[in-house]
């Protein structure tokens, strides 16, 4: 009978594409001072529509990362993940590829939408010049499986590879799988989201949405979890994490920066927030059971705040039904109210900001909320020191999407 210790999936790289930062440094640092970079949007096209405020990317130029060969092929939702990926990538300490190693690594990414603004460029040609005018990347660029692809591609990695398409929640849903793929035996998985929602087409069809919020003022547009609560605002970005296996990340000398301990997701339907509150419920217990985590080993929670009143009010019961009398003592977070839902690439914002916070020993406030009407220890104005071993990160979907994730301290020894 075999005695060899079970492969964990440990963090050892993180790259971020963010409203608020271009790398995963400058984006804590915009996370833990509570910086809120909500502004009126400013792409052209979108001036005349009732969606005013959200969270941009801007000053990001994708070639000072990427060739210009896989540029021209791709919507700026790739360009975000691809250039996430080389920070990721340059983070974990993980250069060019060895051809010997290329079948050990993988890639697996969410996606919402996929490249609505790619797709809507090449349509006009079509609509306006004819057939001729439509370049041959239209047939790959717009779709929601482009990222893994081309981040595959370009790496070189002919591991394992895969796209979650799973609702928001599909971000936590991606880690899992990918955690699940190192513990099966490969031995580096590139994992994240990144969305690009703020193409004209993807607007219009953004507006369907009755939990999206139309109110003009960036400091109040995006305000869950209060009594002004409004919906929330779209954002664009994501991230991408390395998750390999412990053992050979140690083995090379990379630093263990958390370890994917615990994954849960269920399914409650459409805008069904009330029935979220059993669903995301049942996720959270799911996830600490994964990872046999009690209830009071965690330290603060990352929550989904969709900003609905309704929604608000099921995930504060969610985390008491799942945490019982420490889901009202622990603290809770949502830098996202700074900088946006980027639907997908919103829960992989949020397991970034988390592992940083166990790194740096800081809980980030929650930008824009401060009159909570909620039963729940939410930090808010600036960040509060404190001891985190154990973080759990929330997400729900529009579609009826739950999700809940795990997360340990690097260091920390898994129970």
């Amino acid at each position: 009978m075999s005695t060899q210790r079970p492969r964990r999936a440990a963090v050892t790289g993180i790259g971020v594409i963010a409203p608020n930062g271009l790398r995963a440094d400058a984006y804590w640092k915009s996370v833990r001072e509570g910086l809120g970079v909500l502004d009126r949007i400013t792409r052209e096209g979108c001036e005349y529509l009732p969606l005013r405020v959200a969270g941009e990317v801007r000053a990001f130029d994708a070639a000072d990362l990427i060739e210009e060969r896989f540029l021209v092929q791709t919507d700026r939702f790739s360009h975000f993940a691809m250039a996430a990926t080389v920070l990721a990538l340059d983070d974990a300490g993980l250069g060019a590829v060895d051809p010997e190693e290329a079948y050990d690594i993988g890639v697996v990414t969410a996606a919402g939408s996929g490249g609505g603004e790619f797709g809507q460029r090449e349509l006009q040609k079509l609509w306006g010049q004819g057939s001729r005018f439509v370049g041959p990347y239209q047939s790959i660029a717009w779709f929601y499986a482009a990222s893994t692809g081309q981040i595959s591609i370009r790496g070189g990695f002919k591991g394992p590879c895969g796209v979650v398409a799973s609702d928001e929640a599909g971000g936590l849903d991606a880690i899992a799988h990918a955690a699940r793929g190192v513990r099966r035996g490969t031995g580096v998985m590139v994992v994240g989201a990144a969305e690009a929602p703020l193409a004209p087409y993807s607007m219009v069809c953004q507006l369907a949405y009755p939990e999206l919020s139309t109110v003009e003022d960036p400091d109040r547009a995006y305000r869950p979890f209060t009594e002004g609560a409004c919906g929330f605002v779209p954002a664009e970005g994501g991230a991408m994490l390395v998750v390999e296996d412990e053992r050979r990340a140690r083995d090379r000398g990379a630093a263990v920066r958390a370890v994917v301990a615990g994954h849960a997701a269920t399914f409650t339907g459409a805008s069904q927030w009330e029935r979220s509150r059993e669903g995301l419920a049942h996720a959270i217990r799911g996830a600490l059971a994964e990872a046999d985590c009690a209830p009071e080993e965690i330290d603060v929670v990352f929550a989904d705040a969709l900003g609905v009143p309704a929604a608000d009010r099921a995930e504060a019961l969610a985390i008491a039904d799942a945490l019982g009398a420490h889901g009202t003592r622990v603290p809770v977070t949502a830098p996202k109210t700074g900088i946006g839902r980027a639907y997908c690439g919103a829960p992989l914002l949020d397991t970034a900001a988390a592992v940083l916070a166990m790194e740096h020993g800081q809980i980030p406030p929650t930008p824009n909320v401060f009159d909570i009407c909620h039963d729940l220890d939410l930090v808010t104005s600036n960040a509060r020191p404190a001891e985190l071993r154990t973080a759990l990160v929330l997400s729900r979907g529009l579609m009826g999407s739950n999700a809940a994730l795990v997360v340990r301290r690097g260091g920390e020894h898994a129970r």
